[in-house]
């Protein structure tokens, strides 16, 4: 009794350390069924979400660290490579849904992961799964709706159908746009217009009102498409408690206009300014005229007499929502109310990149 007692205190406990290792994928792989093999080529993958190994899963621990009897100079190498930046392949990984396993290059995520990088290069395989089970079916239905329409956002749904409601509101949308302009609308563009200019604000207005709180288990874009499924598509009467009834108009679009047309946005990714610059030849007897007249433009922020090979230099700031381009904003403007000023013989446009303003300057 007294040997089983020491041995409890003074010795290992292997139960412990045979848990304590990363997952396997083999464990993982014989819980699918029909899987489909899709090879996606050469990726960047966040190192966060590779937490397996095909076949070495014990030989690391549950944070990626190589245990000790792997943890000897061929792995101080490659970390010293990557440290100095030295060539290395692509690791090499099978991806079952959002989780990721090592087929080749564990030392590789070991050291990078060690390293404190964020991501790394690597070969991925995908595993679908046929199985039909609610993780599958989430799985398949979001990689489709993320494909088709071009956003990279998390919009997280925890039940089946609901991203066909979101794709089905985008064609909507897309359809409305079509109709504003004139012209076709592409579907992509559509999606990200949509993203920013209905999604986004109606989310934050759960998000300000804590509806989620009061649904365990859900997520605000559950919440989205339950108030805008009862609330747009089947116009049903409801009471959130928050107000939200009062703030959202009873149609899709109604909403839109309304939270573009805010005087203060309550949701600047709706809308955003545009700096550029306007290099201007005028005819020199038409100066001061034409300073004017630029200047009581009010998008129009600076306007200089300037000597040099240019007569005037003007810098605008304009206002877009997500339907047009910076480009497209900008060049309209500086053909239709530039350019139609009398005494401008020619202008050249230029877009700031990166910029850098002092403290107490207005930009």
């Amino acid at each position: 009794m007294m040997k089983n007692f020491l041995k409890t205190l003074f010795g290992s406990d292997t139960s412990k350390e045979d848990n304590n290792h990363i997952s396997s994928f083999n464990e993982q792989q014989a819980k699918e069924e029909d899987v489909e093999f899709v090879d996606h080529g050469v990726q960047t993958i966040a190192l966060e979400n590779i937490n397996g190994s095909v076949g070495k899963y014990s030989d690391f621990d549950s944070r990626f660290r190589p245990k000790k009897h792997v943890s000897g100079k061929r792995f101080m190498d490659i970390k010293r490579t990557m440290r100095e930046g030295g060539s290395l392949p692509p690791v090499q990984l099978y991806q079952i849904r959002n989780a990721y396993y090592v087929l080749d290059g564990n030392h590789r995520v070991a050291a990078a992961k060690e390293l404190g990088w964020t991501e790394i290069k690597a070969k991925v395989i995908e595993l679908l799964s046929g199985k039909n089970t609610l993780d599958n079916l989430l799985y398949i239905e979001r990689k489709k709706f993320y494909s088709r329409t071009g956003l990279t956002e998390k919009i997280d749904l925890t039940e089946v159908g609901k991203y066909n409601f979101l794709d089905n509101q985008i064609k909507k949308h897309q359809l409305y746009l079509a109709g504003q302009s004139g012209r076709d609308c592409d579907f992509l563009k559509a999606a990200k217009d949509w993203y920013n200019t209905i999604y986004i604000p109606m989310v934050a207005i759960i998000g300000n009102g804590g509806l989620v709180k009061y649904f365990p288990g859900r997520t605000a874009a559950d919440l989205y498409t339950y108030i805008t499924y009862h609330h747009w598509h089947r116009a049903s009467p409801r009471k959130y408690g928050i107000g939200i009834d009062r703030l959202i108009p009873k149609s899709m679009e109604g909403f839109r206009k309304s939270m573009l047309e805010k005087s203060t946005p309550d949701y600047p990714e709706m809308k955003r300014t545009i700096t550029a610059f306007v290099l201007i030849d005028i005819d020199t007897s038409t100066g001061l005229v034409v300073l004017d007249k630029l200047f009581a433009l009010d998008e129009m922020q600076e306007v200089h007499s300037v000597h040099g090979s240019i007569d005037i230099l003007a810098k605008i700031v304009l206002e877009r929502d997500f339907l047009a381009s910076d480009a497209e904003v900008i060049a309209e403007f500086v053909d239709q109310r530039v350019r139609k000023i009398e005494g401008i013989i020619r202008t050249q446009t230029i877009i700031p990149g990166l910029s850098r303003v002092k403290e107490g300057f207005i930009c």
